[in-house]
C-alpha cells in the first residue's frame, strides 16, 4: 500500500517535547550534546532524501512536520525499529533538528460550543466512510441536500485547525448535527456540524487515520488508530467505554475504517512492517492481514479471519546471518464492504512482503458475515512480493523476484445492475478496474485500463458510484514532473465503456514542494455531481453527465479558525474525500510528503 500511509508519524507526549524544544530553539548545548545533522546523516538519510523511491518523506516534507510528531515516530511509532540504536536525547535532538515548532492552541480556550442544543431525530448524517455498507460514497438526495445548482454557488463558511498536525486523515463523519473526525497527533474531536465549535475531544494513544461510525441508536463511536487500537466511546461526552488491541503483532495497525453494521464492529488490521524491511537487520517478515468482527457494546472478539491462512516460517537467512521468514503481508488497508443480500464481507488485500507469495495477495476475499469462514478469493496481481527493501540502499530483504507494490488501497465497491444482478469494483494501483461477478465466486466481467499504474499511481484511495457510473480519479504520481498524472474518469458499470474522463488543470503551484496534478484522494458523488480532490490543493465538483467542471476551490491557503488556532492552512488532499450531508461538504487538506496542512473546511450554498 503506498508509504504515505505506512509512513504516517503520530504525535508525543509533552513532557519530551520540553526537551525537542530546547534542542530546536537553539539553547545553550552541553559540550556533549548530540550532532543532530550526523545522527540523521547515519540513521535516516538513506531513506530520507530528496526523490527518495522510498516514497518515505523527504526532509523538505519532514521539516514541515512538528517536531513532536517526529520524535513521537522514533519513540513508539513507525520509525521506532530504525531509532532503536538511538539514546532519548539523540531521538529528541534528531527531532529538534528536522521539525518545526507545532501550532499551539491560544492561552484562552475559544470555540467551545456554549450549549447543546438537539437536533431533529432525523438530520441527515455520513457515517463511516463510505456512507453505506457498500462503499459506495454516494449520497443520495434526501441526505445531501444539495443540489447540482446549488454546488456551483458553494462558499467557505469556516475552518477547524489540527493542532500539532501537518498533514489530515480520517473521513469527518456527520451525525445528529454533529461532526467526529480524528487528528494526526491521536486527537478525536465532536465539533458542531453547523458551526465548527468544540464539544468534545479524546485522545487516542497515537494517529487516527480512520473514520469514525455511529451506532444506529446514537449512544457511541467507534474508530481505530495507528498503534492497532479499536476504541468505543460515549457520543455524548467522549469518554471511553472499552479500548482494544485485536490483533497481537507488534507492527499491526489500522488504516481502514471500521464498519459498523448492526451489533458488530468489522475491523481491517494493516502494518508498518513492510516499512520496517528497508533495514537490512530487521526479520522480514512475519505480519498477515486481518479482519476482525468486534462486539460493539463490549469490544470482545467475535471472530477473526486472517487474509493468509498458514503462520509465517523460517525460511532463508541474510548474507549477515538475519533469520526471514515468510508468507506474509496481504495487509487491509480500507474499509471492508458489506453484503447483506450473501451474508457476505468482502476485503481487498495489499502485496506480500516476502516469500513464499499467497495466492491472497492482491485480491479480493469474500467471507462468511457471521463466522469469518473464508468462502472463496479471487487474486488479481499475481506474484506481487514486496517491501521496502527493494528501494532501499541495501536490499538484503527484498525478494529476489519481487513484484511491483501494486496492491489494493480502495476498497471493492458492491452495485446493483439494471438488470437485477450485482456486481462488485475494484479498483488498483495498477490503473485497472475490475468488476468481478459476486455469485460466481469472483469471476471477471469486465477490465478497464485508465492510467498506467505505479507504487503511487493508479487509483490510490477509491472511487465512488451512483449505480450506472463508477468515478475513479487518477494518481500516477510523477515525482520529477508535477504537471504530470491526475484526471478523472467515468465508466460505465455494466459493460466497463469509458463514458467520459477530464484530464487535471495544470497547478499552479507547480513550483511548491508537494504540489503535483495527481489526483490520490477517494471521490464522493452526490446526484449529478462528483468531487474530487488533487494533490495541488483543489477541490472541485463535475457534473457526472459529461465531466463538465462546475465548481473549483483552492484549499492550500490560510484560514482563520472556529478553535483560534493562528497560522492554519491548506495543502494537498489525499487520504480521504469529502463529506456531504444537511447541504454541508466537508474535508480535510493537508498531506504528508505533498503539500502539508492542517484543517477541516466546512462549505455550504
Amino acid at each position: 500500500m503506498p508509504i504515505f500511509r505506512k509512513f504516517q508519524l503520530p504525535g508525543a507526549t509533552l513532557a519530551v517535547l520540553a526537551l525537542v524544544t530546547s534542542v530546536a530553539c537553539g539553547r545553550k548545548a552541553k559540550s556533549t550534546a548530540p550532532d543532530a545533522p550526523a545522527l540523521f546523516a547515519k540513521n535516516c538519510s538513506s531513506c530520507h532524501f530528496e526523490g527518495n523511491d522510498m516514497r518515505a518523506p523527504e526532509p523538505e516534507a519532514l521539516r514541515d512536520m512538528s517536531s513532536r510528531v517526529i520524535l513521537s515516530a522514533l519513540e513508539s511509532g513507525p520509525m521506532k525499529w530504525e531509532a532503536r540504536s538511538l539514546s532519548q536525547t539523540e531521538k529528541a535532538a534528531v527531532a529538534g533538528y528536522l521539525g518545526k515548532p507545532m501550532l499551539s492552541a491560544p492561552a484562552k480556550v475559544v470555540g467551545t460550543c456554549g450549549r447543546d442544543v438537539d437536533p431533529p431525530p432525523t438530520s441527515p448524517s455520513w457515517s463511516g466512510w463510505g456512507v453505506d455498507p457498500h462503499n459506495t460514497r454516494f449520497q443520495p438526495s434526501s441526505a445531501a441536500q444539495l443540489s447540482r445548482e446549488q454546488v456551483k454557488n458553494l462558499k467557505f463558511k469556516w475552518a477547524f485547525a489540527f493542532v500539532g498536525a501537518a498533514a489530515t486523515f480520517g473521513q469527518p463523519t456527520v451525525f445528529a448535527g454533529r461532526l467526529f473526525v480524528g487528528s494526526e497527533d491521536g486527537t478525536v474531536y465532536s465539533l458542531d456540524a453547523a458551526t465548527g465549535c468544540t464539544w468534545w475531544t479524546f485522545h487516542a494513544s497515537t494517529t487516527v487515520k480512520t473514520a469514525v461510525s455511529v451506532d444506529p441508536h446514537g449512544q457511541n463511536v467507534f474508530f481505530g488508530d495507528t498503534n492497532g487500537f479499536v476504541y468505543g466511546l460515549r457520543i455524548k461526552d467522549g469518554s471511553q467505554v472499552w479500548r482494544v488491541r485485536p490483533e497481537s503483532h507488534p507492527a499491526a495497525r489500522i488504516t481502514g475504517s471500521p464498519l459498523l453494521v448492526g451489533s458488530r464492529l468489522y475491523v481491517p488490521i494493516s502494518s508498518g512492517e513492510e516499512g520496517a524491511a528497508a533495514d537490512p537487520s530487521y526479520p522480514c517478515c512475519t505480519f498477515r492481514g486481518a479482519i476482525v468482527a468486534l462486539d460493539i457494546t463490549s469490544g470482545k472478539t467475535i471472530w477473526k479471519a486472517y487474509t493468509i491462512d498458514q503462520v509465517a516460517k523460517p525460511t532463508h537467512k541474510s548474507s549477515q546471518g538475519v533469520q526471514y521468514y515468510g508468507p506474509s503481508g496481504a495487509a487491509v488497508w480500507s474499509p471492508p464492504t458489506v453484503d447483506l443480500r450473501r451474508n457476505v464481507i468482502y476485503v481487498a488485500t495489499g502485496n506480500n512482503y516476502s516469500p513464499p507469495g499467497s495466492d491472497t495477495s492482491d485480491a479480493v476475499i469474500a467471507f462468511d458475515l457471521n463466522t469469518g469462514k473464508k468462502l472463496w478469493s479471487r487474486q488479481l496481481e499475481p506474484k506481487d512480493t514486496w517491501n521496502s527493501g527493494c528501494v532501499a540502499e541495501q536490499k538484503d530483504s527484498c525478494p529476489p523476484q519481487h513484484g511491483s507494490d501494486f496492491d489494493f488501497g480502495a476498497p471493492p465497491i458492491l452495485q446493483h445492475l439494471a438488470n437485477g444482478r450485482e456486481i462488485l469494483l475494484l479498483g488498483q494501483k495498477s490503473g485497472v478496474v475490475y468488476a468481478l461477478d459476486p455469485d460466481r465466486r469472483g469471476t471477471s466481467l469486465w477490465t478497464r485500463r485508465i492510467g498506467h499504474g505505479g507504487p503511487l499511481g493508479g487509483i490510490q484511495w477509491g472511487g465512488a458510484s451512483d449505480g450506472h457510473y463508477a468515478y475513479y480519479p487518477l494518481s500516477d504520481l510523477d515525482d520529477t514532473n508535477p504537471l504530470l498524472g491526475g484526471g478523472l474518469f467515468a465508466i460505465r458499470i455494466r459493460d466497463g465503456k469509458k463514458v467520459w474522463s477530464v484530464p487535471p488543470p495544470k497547478p499552479a503551484c507547480a513550483r511548491i514542494f508537494g504540489c503535483s496534478a495527481a489526483q490520490m484522494a477517494p471521490a464522493t458523488a452526490i446526484p449529478g455531481v462528483v468531487f474530487t480532490g488533487s494533490l495541488d490543493g483543489h477541490l472541485r465538483a463535475y457534473d457526472t453527465h459529461n465531466g463538465t467542471l462546475l465548481w473549483n476551490f483552492d484549499t492550500a491557503q490560510e484560514f482563520p479558525t472556529t478553535n483560534g488556532v493562528s497560522g492554519a492552512h491548506g495543502g494537498s488532499m489525499n487520504g480521504s474525500g469529502p463529506t456531504i450531508a444537511g447541504g454541508m461538504v466537508y474535508v480535510n487538506s493537508g498531506y504528508t510528503n505533498g503539500r502539508d496542512g492542517n484543517v477541516l473546511l466546512a462549505f455550504s450554498p
